[in-house]
C-alpha cells in the first residue's frame, strides 16, 4: 500500500474527480523529505493553486505534507501505514485552520469541515476498493 501512496501521481486517482485534481509538478516526482508538489484543483467551484512540501518521508511507515501555500491559513497531513498481518491500516491525521479569520470559522463550520469528510470518505472508499477491506 505505501508504493502506490509514493508516486505522487496517485493523489489524483484517489481524489473526487469533481475537484478536477492534477499535479502541474514535473513528474514522476521523487518522494523523499523537502519534496515540492505543486498542484491545481477546485473547492466550492473556486480555482485554487496548492503547493505542499513533504516534512517527513519514513518508506513504509509513514509521510507528512504541509501546506506551502494554498487555500488554508495552515494545513499539516500525516499519513502512516502499520501492518495488522496480511493487512495494512491506513491512518490520515489532519491539522488545520481556515483562513479570513471569523469569517473562515463560520465558513468551516458551515461547509469546510464536511467537503473534507467528502473527501477523506472517498479517499477510503476507493483504497478499500483498490486494496481490500
Amino acid at each position: 500500500m505505501f508504493a502506490f501512496f509514493a508516486a505522487a501521481e496517485n493523489l489524483a486517482v484517489i481524489t473526487p474527480p469533481t475537484m478536477g485534481f492534477v499535479i502541474t509538478s514535473p513528474t514522476p516526482i521523487a518522494m523523499a523529505d523537502g519534496a515540492v508538489i505543486d498542484y491545481r484543483l477546485r473547492a466550492l467551484g473556486a480555482p485554487i493553486r496548492w503547493r505542499t512540501v513533504i516534512e517527513r518521508w519514513t518508506p513504509g511507515d509513514r509521510f507528512v505534507d504541509a501546506q506551502e501555500r494554498g487555500p488554508y491559513r495552515a494545513w499539516w497531513h500525516e499519513h502512516r501505514f502499520v501492518a495488522d498481518g496480511d493487512a495494512t491500516i491506513m491512518t490520515d491525521t489532519v491539522y488545520y485552520a481556515a483562513p479570513l479569520g471569523l469569517l473562515g470559522r463560520a465558513m468551516n463550520r458551515l461547509v469546510i469541515a464536511d467537503q473534507l469528510r467528502t473527501i477523506f470518505g472517498h479517499r477510503a472508499s476507493v483504497i478499500r476498493h483498490r486494496f481490500g477491506r
